[in-house]
């Protein structure tokens, strides 16, 4: 785990509220180190359950249990076993037994079904779970749960984070307020479909399982889905959201209980971004006068991704022409005289060539910023996405050289 807190880090943990119906703990089991925390436990009293996971071709077991319990769903009592340190990935039957016999172990401490636990890994790809350390921590995990553990639970599921991720909202509805609140964890191997990252997010309101899973789906798409720090898919991304009821308010239908979902996502996805391995900076890319959304997105993705981009980005140099190349290989439809590039409110580019009041001093100066926005425009139609990325500093390097050793 990394010491140095990102730069782009927010100055404290957010002050999350209560959600009714949801208790917490948190527990050292040595899962990898010794003397980290390194389980979470999260016991709902009853909710829907809604999910998005990676869809890498080689997820790891807990993904592979998580997606068939949820195609099976119907709803009670359930509980959240998440650790770090090792990611039962790439760990064959040897992998299910272990995410097995925790089911086994907590629906025995817990009095639940097995159907209704589910786990989540992260950390080392490819080395067996030991998983016996997580089963005994679960009965004292039991006896310490907390309605307000959130933050310590947090801080449990961190590998390279250099800070805990936690967001919320409160929505005042005509039936009564609800309430939002998510930790997440994420900081290399983040790319789309979904990201190393494992993000837990639960609420009172009270909701159907269909409609709810259509909204995270939604709103994933828009938020996790639009970020990378360095292009790579993990086979343990996780998103798990939990509706207790406990408010009794009904927000089915509602587009503030929907609008607000999509605050707490973009506020936790942009999170992970800050804590980009070895990132300084953290990058907006717009993209504008598309073919279509799709091509906006894709235009949009090969800049946030380009190596050549983002480490002009980490040394401050506004080589603007880097931008161009990413255009240009995205697969997108694209004509040269059309494009507009700006930095900023700095136009850099248009009509296929350097903006005749193009000012390096000033484009320079503007690159210096900790937060950036790149905006493309392509002339071409009405098509618009917006993605986040960071730069791509040696830090970056210095991490994922040194991960296992």
């Amino acid at each position: 785990m990394a010491t140095k807190i990102s730069p782009l880090a927010p100055a404290a943990f957010p002050d999350l509220p209560v959600i009714g119906g949801v208790r917490f703990a948190s527990a050292a089991a040595g899962v990898r180190y010794k003397g980290r925390t390194d389980v979470m436990l999260a016991v709902l009293e009853n909710a829907t359950v809604a999910g998005t996971f990676t869809r890498s071709a080689t997820r790891s077991a807990p993904v592979r249990d998580c997606q068939s319990k949820m195609a099976q769903d119907e709803g009670g009592p359930a509980a959240f076993v998440i650790n770090s340190g090792n990611s039962n990935a790439f760990t064959g039957r040897v992998g299910e037994e272990a995410v097995a016999g925790i089911c086994a172990a907590a629906a025995q401490a817990l009095g639940l079904p097995e159907g209704r636990v589910f786990t989540s890994s992260t950390g080392v790809i490819g080395e067996p779970l030991p998983w016996e350390r997580i089963a005994e921590a679960l009965p004292s995990l039991r006896d310490a749960l907390d309605a307000g553990g959130i933050e310590a639970a947090a801080r449990a599921i961190m590998t390279t984070d250099t800070f805990p991720k936690g967001a919320s909202a409160e929505v005042r509805l005509p039936g009564g307020t609800v309430r939002i609140a998510g930790i997440a964890k994420g900081s290399g191997m983040i790319a789309p479909d979904m990201a190393t990252m494992l993000v837990y997010v639960f609420t009172d309101a009270r909701i159907g399982r269909a409609e709810l899973q259509d909204m995270v789906s939604a709103v994933t798409d828009r938020t996790f889905n639009r970020i990378t720090v360095d292009s790579d898919t993990s086979t343990s991304d996780t998103l798990l959201m939990a509706a207790t009821g406990a408010s009794g308010v009904d927000v089915g239908g509602e587009p503030a209980f929907a609008a607000a979902l999509e605050r707490v996502f973009l506020d936790l996805a942009l999170q992970v971004v800050r804590d980009g391995e070895g990132a300084t900076k953290l990058v907006e890319v717009r993209v504008t006068g598309a073919a279509s959304e799709a091509d906006a997105h894709r235009v949009g993705m090969a800049i946030a991704n380009s190596p050549l981009v983002k480490t002009a980005i980490a040394g401050e140099d506004a080589n603007w022409g880097r931008i161009v190349m990413a255009v240009g290989k995205s697969g997108a439809e694209a004509d040269r005289d059309r494009l507009a590039i700006r930095f900023g409110d700095i136009t850099v580019a248009r009509d296929g060539f350097r903006a005749p009041d193009y000012s390096e001093e000033a484009a320079s100066a503007y690159m210096k910023r900790q937060e950036l926005v790149i905006g493309v425009d392509l002339g071409i139609g009405d098509g618009a996405a917006t993605v986040w990325t960071c730069d791509l500093t040696h830090g970056y390097i210095d991490i994922n050289a040194d991960y296992r050793s």
